[in-house]
């Protein structure tokens, strides 16, 4: 089964069980990956998370109850995950503008979200620039924090953590120790579930560096793999996105290769990140 359609499968599941309390662990099992290759997939794939594509349509059902049906306001707040009728009515004026009261009177208009169905655009309009290299094991160091994939804890922490480092003289540290062939600070996602009990990764801000590890820094092995390494081009933060998006919905499934499951990374240059021309790349390892 290939990765779009073992996606599709993981959809399906979201929208036959929609009415469970779902965990990312099983909704990814059905696509035959792991927790946080999935959010990232999802996430990078549709413009939005795991748990905000469930709470849309979960809300958007009870939409339709709610203009279709007499059901009391009340059960159907219990009925789509709400524990009380002022959370579900707090929730459901967010996305369509409206109270559940002013929906059943037809009163007003409603924001609903269909049934994601993915479709892969293998167009291929702007050239992507990449080469595959194939490195032996090498070292990183640097500092990392654990994040829970529960709740997408790590969708909101990765962005605070390198707000830290950049204000607290950690990168400018790491830079002083890069003598590595990857020139740059690099984003590190390790993966850390051992077993289906472990719903969390590990994410390093760190440089390549050859010799003894530091006192300051921790230090972090990175597995010999063939790697696919993409050029990326311009401002952040919107030029990585960008190209992880081409990744995913035009090279992945006009290649052979998979992604291998171990440590992908980002690289980032000391250059500004509002420049046009910022340079940037993408390290992905390839099975």
């Amino acid at each position: 089964m290939g990765w779009v359609e073992s996606l599709q499968k993981a959809i399906d599941f979201m929208e036959e069980f929609i009415l469970d309390d779902l965990s990312i662990e099983r909704i990814a099992r059905q696509a035959s990956t792991s927790e946080f290759h999935f959010q990232r997939t999802f996430a990078i794939l549709t413009d939005v998370s795991v748990g905000e594509y469930l709470r849309r349509r979960r809300l958007s059902l009870a939409a339709q109850e709610l203009s279709n049906t007499d059901h009391k306001i009340i059960d159907l707040a219990y009925k789509y995950g709400y524990d009380t009728p002022e959370a579900f009515s707090k929730a459901f004026r967010k996305q369509h503008g409206i109270t559940p009261s002013e929906a059943r009177k037809n009163i007003g208009k409603l924001n609903c979200y269909n049934r994601l169905v993915i479709q892969v655009n293998l167009k291929g309009a702007e050239p992507m620039r990449y080469k595959i290299v194939e490195r032996d094991r090498f070292q990183v160091v640097g500092i990392k924090q654990e994040f829970s994939l529960k709740n997408e804890e790590n969708v909101k922490g990765i962005p605070k953590m390198w707000d830290m480092v950049n204000g607290d003289g950690t990168i400018d540290r790491l830079a002083k120790l890069n003598n590595g062939e990857i020139n740059g600070i690099l984003g590190v996602c390790v993966d850390k579930r051992i077993n289906q009990s472990v719903q969390s990764i590990d994410y390093w801000v760190a440089t390549e560096h050859k010799g003894e590890g530091t006192e300051d820094f921790l230090t972090l092995e990175i597995p010999a793999s063939k790697w696919g390494v993409f050029e990326v081009h311009g401002p952040m933060p919107d030029a990585m996105p960008k190209v992880w998006k081409q990744i995913f919905s035009e090279w992945f499934p006009s290649n052979q290769y998979e992604h291998a499951g171990t440590p992908e990374l980002e690289v980032y240059t000391d250059e500004d990140p509002s420049s046009l021309d910022l340079y940037s790349e993408i390290w992905i390892p390839l099975k």
